[in-house]
């Protein structure tokens, strides 16, 4: 497609943990299509709460999967997009000491032992941990030590030695300095959640964002965001 009187503008709401390979991803797709991205990042539940509000967007991207709010009616049918999965894994600043998370047990151990962890606070993964300590019995002894903020801020605590680990998703945390990601947790309280995109209902340029959905799931795309710490995800 070339720029012309097809170019549309795109409005775009965008998970933060999603941003650095979208960042790659968009001036590709601008300079393929004509289309111009005019993007919102955050987290899930604020984005939400902009969907909620009625403000208008086109598509949607989140780090969990949209097929409830499909259900819901927020979200269009039929355009759920699934374009990777993250596990919830541990990385520590470069050269701290190194917590054991081997096993469920182990785990335990490490949390209790802390001093302080970050997560991604109400971020899918941060919401996502919070409900393991309480399936795990030390939600009391664990949450009064977690730091966590918007956007960016697991990253800078631990980049920064502010806290022991930080237990999240990797796309999150790739990029920041210092920061080294040790894997991921046991498989059984290991939670892999789908990162997906979808449009909205009443999108103003529907074609453009199915575009802009299909241009995220080719090959070219999905390298970008496995470099970006998701994983590839079957439909």
């Amino acid at each position: 497609m070339t720029q012309g009187a097809s170019a549309a503008d795109i409005n775009v709401f965008l998970t933060g943990a999603a941003k650095r390979a979208y960042e790659t991803l968009a001036p590709q797709f601008e300079r393929a299509t004509g289309h111009k991205l005019i993007t919102q990042s955050g987290l899930p539940p604020d984005l939400i709460k902009k969907v909620d509000a009625g403000e208008p967007f086109d598509v949607i991207i989140l780090s969990y999967d949209v097929e409830g709010l499909i259900k819901q009616g927020k979200l269009a049918a039929g355009s759920r997009t699934v374009l990777g999965k993250i596990g919830i894994g541990v990385a520590i600043k470069q050269g701290a000491p190194k917590p054991d998370f081997s096993t469920v047990e182990a785990f335990k151990r490490s949390l209790l032992n802390a001093k302080s962890i970050a997560t991604s606070g109400e971020g899918t993964s941060g919401r996502y941990v919070a409900s393991l300590l309480d399936r795990l019995g030390i939600a009391d002894q664990v949450k009064p030590k977690i730091k966590s903020g918007g956007a960016g801020t697991s990253a800078r605590l631990v980049s920064q030695g502010e806290v022991d680990f930080v237990v999240s998703g990797l796309p999150p945390l790739v990029g920041t300095p210092n920061i080294e990601w040790l894997g991921y947790l046991p498989d059984e309280i290991n939670s892999w959640i789908n990162f997906t995109g979808a449009l909205s209902p009443t999108a103003k340029q529907p074609d453009a964002g199915r575009a802009l959905l299909s241009f995220l799931t080719t090959p070219a795309a999905a390298a970008v965001f496995k470099d970006n710490g998701l994983e590839p995800a079957t439909p």
